[in-house]
């Protein structure tokens, strides 16, 4: 690199501990910022994931870090080893040389500090570091449209102190008149004049859904990253010969991050008529041509799900007080787009039961799709971020 390189127009830091929805919306983004003329930086502190597009963007992996459970009480490296102080000295100091590298415009984190509190032993120095440049960069965050409720006494004022200190706006990346940021967390009133809502993040190309749903078509089932599947994929293996439809084709499409000895297991006890296979690049194709979609309740597999226009069972995950998907399937089922299964009362009945509901709804219902809900939140974002380029 030149000792007086070009300035990057924006670099987007993104941390993905568990799932991998925080990257693959990330890498959304930067291929839109990308292709529409931006010089974009995508980095990414978790574990790499296998086939991500950034498209023209540059892809800067750290090296990784994870959640070692559902807790997030513990981070690891890609061995699963403890994350010690050396680690994070040298992980801190590889983020700031990307970011004395690139000299962004524009400065974007992925969630923080309304999230990844965790990942605070570096972002910090980061942001320390670009509100000192001469040629201080915007500093943005992007978020999704519902954030998990906090209950740790101090954190909400943490979280404000940091946006206030460090932050010109938060993207938040969803519609207000479907799901307003203040209806997961309230303190967004506060911060309201430097909102802007971009509408949804469509991460892959919705295929077009068939004119009528075939009787035909598989019941797929799906889980996202994989990493807390288990009691979905238990129940709705259980529950396929209680529903009208044990005698269709099912097909299981499950994570990378779902354990591989008990992925095996699973796809050894699948029955007659049910296939049991890691996650595919074609899911919006296949979902398009389904019958009806039993999923997880994750801000992409939503998405895709309601474009489809299939009928959509969907149990959010809600363990350890997770409330984010809990609340956007709520909002979904309220309007009559889904079928809601509560985790915690999930047996293969209820199962069955969120099926038979979905097979019940009427075509109009179905056709509404994702029609009346802004979903063009990529290119939005790209609008704003080469407004804030030309006004910097």
């Amino acid at each position: 690199m030149s000792a007086n390189p070009a300035r990057a127009d924006v670099m987007l830091y993104v941390q993905h501990l568990l799932g991998t929805g925080h990257l693959q919306r990330a890498a959304a983004i930067a291929r839109a910022a990308a292709a529409g003329g931006l010089d974009t930086v995508l980095v990414s502190g978790g574990l790499p994931l296998a086939g991500l597009d950034a498209g023209g963007a540059r892809l800067v992996q750290l090296e990784p870090v994870r959640a070692r459970d559902e807790t997030f009480s513990e981070l690891v490296d890609a061995a699963g080893a403890s994350v010690d102080d050396a680690f994070k000295v040298r992980r801190t100091q590889n983020l700031i040389d990307v970011f004395e590298a690139t000299r962004p415009r524009i400065l974007m984190t992925e969630l923080f500090p309304f999230g990844r509190r965790q990942m605070r032993f570096e972002v910090s120095p980061l942001l320390e570091r670009a509100l000192a440049r001469a040629d201080k960069p915007a500093i943005l965050c992007s978020l999704r449209d519902v954030l998990t409720t906090h209950k740790q006494p101090g954190k909400t004022e943490w979280m404000m102190e940091t946006f206030a200190r460090y932050y010109d706006l938060a993207l938040v990346h969803g519609d207000p008149d479907l799901i307003p940021l203040e209806a997961s967390f309230p303190s967004a009133r506060a911060i309201a004049d430097r909102l802007r809502y971009t509408g949804y993040v469509m991460t892959a190309a919705p295929v077009a859904p068939q004119s009528e749903p075939s009787n035909g078509g598989e019941i797929l089932v799906s889980t996202g990253g994989g990493a807390v599947a288990g009691p979905l994929l238990e129940a709705a293996m259980a529950a396929r010969a209680l529903t009208p439809l044990a005698d269709s084709p099912w097909r299981f499409l499950i994570g990378a991050n779902y354990p591989e000895d008990a992925f095996r297991d699973l796809r050894s006890r699948a029955p007659r008529g049910v296939v049991v296979e890691r996650a595919r690049p074609d899911f919006t194709a296949l979902l398009s041509r389904a019958r009806l979609s039993i999923s997880q309740g994750g801000y992409n597999t939503t998405l895709e799900v309601l474009a489809a226009k299939v009928p959509a069972v969907i149990v959010p995950f809600s363990a350890r007080g997770e409330t984010e998907q809990g609340l956007r399937a709520r909002v979904l089922a309220e309007r009559g787009l889904i079928s809601l299964v509560d985790e915690a009362v999930l047996t293969p009945e209820a199962v069955a039961a969120g099926v038979a509901h979905a097979l019940s709804r009427p075509p109009q219902g179905l056709a509404e799709g994702l029609n009346g809900i802004a979903v063009d939140g990529a290119a939005e974002t790209v609008r704003l971020l080469r407004s804030l380029r030309d006004c910097g």
